[in-house]
């Protein structure tokens, strides 16, 4: 039976962050997923790394300041997957008061202390192309800039740093059962092959409950059950249309309940507009939008811009779930979806368990997880070390990405525009391991349709993790989107085949 110091269970942001942050101090951990890497709740956010403007209205300024800094470092990790972007704030006498929205944007930007992203302003949008597609009556407004995410992505490249660091990233093996040690201060853990049906045995020091919405159902499998704490499920959905408008820029719109809505460019020919935020009561391994939420963020729209669009315009959506502890009926759009991390002494031996968290603050979570695991296993590893580390994709060119980009096109210029483009933002400089030893597109393997070529899908399976069509169409890549029955079926034909 293989010996650990650490099992991480959950492949999404948190747990990767926690299992790259571990295998970074020298720890020896595990990380195992139900599931693909990333394919549930943290593949399916508003893609923005952000402090909250929402949260400013709460007077959670804590809150925003750690969001910020966070934002600060990961745009500095990882600027290929991380990139800014301009919002306008539509403004009208029937909203918030000018002033508070001026004030709240001052402090935002007095918070943020970024020299590099571009404060916030007010804005003529009677003057002003961006305002083109709102209606007459908002003639002002304000622009601010936050962070665009992508983020199954940098779930990826955080399981690949951690990976390389010495962790054990496992996906679709599903812990079945959790079990105090007879033997040592510890865990024995039954982890199933979810692929082959195979199950298996590791031993670990102390166990890190990274579960995402499924944290009680892990709770429940350790010897038996201990306790756990009732849980609020918030789910947000999003819906993604053809382009509303021309320009890199999104939009935040007040809606009549008070809760903003996001307007967005979207993999270059479509909008992507989100959030709702509703309680979920249903099944969380099948969790869907539904048409209240459609119609919601098509009337949220329609308040604002001048082109108006209905259900059937909506081309796809998804949807996730956050797990909070229950507050016993606090208003959900009133909720600071921050995080709690607990620790549980059980027989002697740890588990440590997250209940929500945002994207944008998973590194510093990880971090302090970090620090929580590291005290229990007396020390062994060395101390905090992301703050400033780059993530893969990103090594050496954190700070001047754009270099990068020029000599990557200069180098593969025998590729298609729309695959050096594609491949240097999804990549960054992986993309060079990618295409090693390559010279022409005929020596990219055989051709599977709308530019997507054997190389990509071979690394993409021995690098990456990726397992199926839907891992690598709508999460290591957003060509789900954009590629034809054909290609789909060419895809899965050749992954039978490797």
């Amino acid at each position: 039976m293989q010996s650990l110091d650490v099992l991480v269970i959950g492949g999404g942001i948190n747990g990767t962050g926690i299992a790259r942050d571990l295998a970074g101090r020298g720890i020896d951990v595990m990380l195992c997923e139900k599931g693909d890497l990333g394919g549930a709740s943290s593949s399916v956010s508003t893609k923005l790394i952000h402090g909250g403007l929402s949260y400013l209205e709460t007077m959670n300024l804590a809150l925003v300041k750690e969001a910020l800094d966070e934002r600060k470092i990961l745009l500095h990790a990882a600027p290929h997957i991380v990139r800014p972007i301009d919002f306008v704030v539509p403004h009208h006498e029937h909203m918030w008061p000018m002033w508070l929205t001026k004030c709240g944007l001052f402090v935002y930007d007095l918070i943020a202390r970024n020299k590099n992203l571009i404060a916030s302003k007010f804005i003529d949008l009677t003057d002003d192309k961006r305002g083109d597609i709102l209606q007459e009556k908002y003639e002002t407004g304000f622009t601010y800039t936050d962070c665009w995410v992508d983020d199954a992505r940098l779930v990826v490249a955080n399981a690949i740093d951690a990976h390389e660091k010495g962790a054990s990233i496992v996906s679709n093996a599903e812990c079945i059962y959790v079990e105090h040690s007879p033997e040592n201060a510890g865990w024995v853990a039954t982890i199933k092959d979810n692929i082959t049906g195979k199950k298996g045995k590791v031993f670990a020091k102390v166990v890190v409950n990274a579960s995402g919405p499924w944290i009680n159902n892990v709770l429940d499998i350790v010897d038996n059950g201990i306790v756990n704490h009732d849980i609020r499920w918030v789910k947000g959905s999003h819906i993604i249309v053809n382009s509303l408008y021309q320009g890199d820029h999104g939009y935040v719109l007040q809606n009549h309940d008070k809760r903003r809505i996001f307007v967005m460019p979207y993999e270059g020919k479509y909008t992507l507009i989100g959030a709702t935020d509703v309680d979920y009561t249903g099944d969380i391994n099948d969790i869907r939008i539904d048409m209240h939420e459609v119609q919601y963020l098509c009337d949220a729209v329609n308040r604002f811009f001048n082109k108006e669009i209905t259900p059937k315009d909506v081309e796809w959506t998804y949807s996730g779930v956050l797990p909070l502890l229950d507050d016993k009926g606090e208003e959900v759009s009133k909720i600071a979806k921050s995080y709690v991390i607990e620790t549980n002494e059980h027989h002697g031996s740890t588990i440590v368990s997250i209940y929500g968290g945002k994207i944008s603050t998973y590194r510093k979570l990880s971090e302090e997880v970090g620090n929580i695991v590291n005290a229990s296993l007396g020390n062994k590893g060395t101390g905090p070390w992301t703050a400033e580390a780059e993530l893969p994709g990103a090594e050496g060119y954190s700070s001047v990405f754009k270099t990068f980009y020029k000599a990557f096109a200069r180098d593969y210029e025998w590729l298609p525009r729309s695959l050096i483009a594609r491949y240097a933002i999804s990549y960054g400089v992986r993309a060079r391991s990618m295409l090693q030893g390559l010279r022409s597109i005929s020596e990219m393997g055989t051709h599977l349709g709308d530019n997507v070529y054997e190389a990509e899908i071979r690394y993409l399976v021995e690098k990456e993790w990726a397992f199926t069509v839907e891992d690598i169409l709508f999460r290591r890549t957003k060509l789900g989107l954009h590629v034809s029955k054909e290609t789909v079926e060419n895809i899965e034909d050749f992954l039978q085949h490797i």
